[in-house]
């Protein structure tokens, strides 16, 4: 098991828009595609509290590569992005990680 740690820093203001993409479009959409997530987080204390942080988890970067794809590429995905951000971006940023558990790692 791999996992993907995604930090997106919001447009100023932006980020309850955000977290209303996923709450409302982008999970249904994540699940039709058989993407993970190992959860999500706003920032309470810490230097940007404009950001949300999230975490998926894959099996391989194979299945990775396969499944973001496929979603980047669908329609559904490709119109609700575009409605969303019809007001001017949301997402000024991404930071992106893949990381390996440790073999004394409590997530495996």
């Amino acid at each position: 098991m791999i996992y993907e740690l995604r930090v997106y820093h919001c447009v100023a203001g932006r980020l309850p828009d955000v977290v209303k993409r996923f709450d409302t479009i982008t999970l249904k959409l994540w699940e039709k595609h058989g993407i993970r997530q190992a959860g999500f987080w706003t920032t309470l204390i810490g230097e940007c509290n404009s950001d949300l942080t999230y975490m998926l988890q894959w099996d391989s970067l194979a299945e990775r590569e396969e499944k973001w794809t496929a979603f980047g590429a669908d329609p559904e995905w490709l119109a609700a992005r575009a409605e969303t951000e019809k007001n001017g971006p949301i997402i000024a940023s991404v930071s992106n990680s893949i990381l390996q558990p440790t073999s004394f790692s409590s997530v495996k």
